[in-house]
């Protein structure tokens, strides 16, 4: 069963993710996926697969795209993974991106100190980051 739905900003560590072929490494770091800004209900989302996801870097849209371009709809993502793990009232499941990502971009878009990314999804809200250089 599905609690509800939320934005989350799936941020990579793309040094790290590409140092082998496993990505894990670049996506699991301490407090790099922002969620939020609310769980919306699943009674509330009526179609999840009809949702017009936005992403905005520094004022300009680079990713737009619905759900209904996800290679796997929720259903499905729900059972694949339960084959293979147990899921708990709690646990997040990302469903991926639409195109644009910037490390795929030509030239790359790579986030430094001080850039803003917005995501926004039809009826979940947006959710915006500042992001701040490690000393």
């Amino acid at each position: 069963m599905i609690a509800g739905y939320a934005i989350a900003n799936d941020v990579s560590m793309r040094d790290f993710q590409y140092k082998t072929h496993q990505w894990l490494q670049g996506k699991a770091w301490d407090a790099s996926t922002p969620v939020g800004p609310e769980l919306v209900t699943a009674e509330e989302v009526p179609d999840p697969s009809a949702l017009l996801l936005r992403t905005i870097v520094n004022g300009d849209v680079v990713q737009e795209a619905t759900t209904g371009l996800l290679i796997f709809d929720v259903a499905k993502l729900v059972s694949v993974i339960s084959e293979f793990a147990t899921l708990q009232p709690g646990d997040l499941i990302l469903t991926g991106t639409p195109g644009g990502v910037g490390f795929r971009r030509e030239p790359q878009l790579l986030l430094g100190d001080g850039d803003v990314v917005t995501v926004e999804v039809e009826g979940l809200g947006r959710i915006e980051n500042r992001f701040v250089a490690e000393a």
